[in-house]
């Protein structure tokens, strides 16, 4: 009598791998007992094929960017620490860290701004965009963003370009023992030196966005229309009439990022294992991201008060008001609270801001054959703590 079941000959026939009844079941595979055999199920197959895609598209692109990067170097020559070369190399970086980090956050700038403004005209972040995308369409979370990306672009190049420059310098003037003992007043005088000269290539920018983003409906349609305007009206020194609170914004703001974004960096390669040099590109990049993000946290806290008059002083000093008078009438106002106006929004958007600054930054110096920012200490350092180690030992 036949069999009411098939074969396994039929089983296999029919349904390929997903039968176990083969004649040749011996995997070439060496697995565990734990394992199953993935000829059993396909979706694993698939699932690895695509991870090895992934794999071999990622590596590809490693090798293109290495490739790029060879190129760039062998067009530029071999730059050397501190020369010429070094310094504009480093201006580049900063403007390609700067211009398009903040424009991209323009939407959290929007709603920061015009609440420092006027603190109840939205009540959330996100009940403010829908406000935005309603009354203005999607493109209303973008007014400012072409000053923001021009203005920024060209703050950038200076703050890291001069920065790099003022660092070595004032190194220099002190000696090398006090620039080793004294680094972070190093930091601090070489950013605030970088920023008082990039807050002068800002300020016309600034001066545009600000009243773009806190007037309704803008009152200019974009960075040169709204330059015209206000130099039409007020003059070129309508374009810089907020160079001081500016200045009071900005330049603590960035001897904190620098300062605290080089101690940040040494102290974790200090806590990690090895040296700085034993770890790839990728992972100082990511140390560049982590420092630069916690850095930004202390930034916004530190300068947030300025960052709250200068928006006040744009968009409300009356004509042929004084600075001084402007402040002191806004500060009645809006009282000590006020300044603090917009301060999560702005801690968030300055957190991501800086760490991708600093990512994009360091990212570039490694394109361009230069060692990264912060983290490893000078030979002459190590060379004292070695010393100091064996006379206390």
């Amino acid at each position: 009598m036949p069999s009411l079941f098939p074969t396994p000959t039929a089983l296999a026939n029919v349904f390929g791998n997903a039968t176990p009844y083969r004649f040749n079941t011996q995997s070439s595979v060496n697995r565990s007992p734990h394992e199953a055999r993935s000829n059993l199920y396909a979706s694993w197959d698939v699932a690895e094929d695509a991870k090895n895609k992934a794999t071999e598209l990622t590596d590809a692109a490693q090798k293109e960017l290495e490739k790029a990067s060879a190129m760039a170097q062998s067009k530029a020559g071999k730059i050397e620490l501190y020369s010429g070369k070094y310094y504009a190399a480093c201006t580049f970086g900063g403007l390609m860290a700067c211009g398009l980090t903040h424009w991209a956050v323009t939407p959290l700038d929007l709603v920061k701004c015009r609440r420092q403004v006027d603190s109840k005209l939205y009540s959330s972040n996100i009940g403010a965009w829908r406000k935005i995308v309603a009354a203005e369409g999607f493109p209303g979370v973008y007014t400012g963003g072409s000053p923001t990306f021009f203005g920024y672009s060209v703050q950038g190049a200076f703050k890291y370009g001069c920065y790099e420059y003022f660092k070595k310098t004032y190194s220099d003037l002190v000696g090398p023992e006090n620039a080793i003992k004294y680094k972070t007043w190093v930091y601090l005088a070489g950013s605030a030196s970088a920023e008082f000269f990039a807050d002068i290539g800002l300020c016309p920018f600034e001066a545009v966005k600000v009243r773009m983003q806190t007037t309704m409906p803008p009152f200019a349609t974009g960075t040169f229309n709204g330059i015209s305007k206000i130099v039409s009206t007020e003059g070129v020194a309508g374009l810089y009439k907020g160079i001081a609170p500016l200045w009071a914004r900005q330049i603590p703001y960035t001897m904190m990022k620098f300062a605290s974004f080089e101690t940040i960096v040494e102290m974790i390669y200090h806590r990690l294992p090895g040296q700085k040099s034993d770890y790839s590109k990728g992972a100082q990049t990511g140390v560049a991201f982590t420092g630069g993000y916690l850095a930004g946290i202390l930034c916004a806290i530190v300068s947030h008060p300025a960052d709250v008059m200068v928006s006040k002083l744009n968009a409300n000093r009356q004509a042929g008001e004084g600075a001084g008078a402007a402040l002191g009438r806004i500060y009645k106002d809006i009282g000590f609270s006020g300044l603090w106006n917009g301060l999560p929004v702005r801690i968030v958007m300055i957190g991501t801001l800086t760490g991708l600054q600093w990512m994009i930054y360091d990212s570039f110096k490694i394109f361009m054959g230069l060692p990264t920012t912060g983290g490893a200490a000078p030979p002459a350092e190590e060379k004292t703590s070695q010393v100091m180690a064996k006379a206390a030992s």
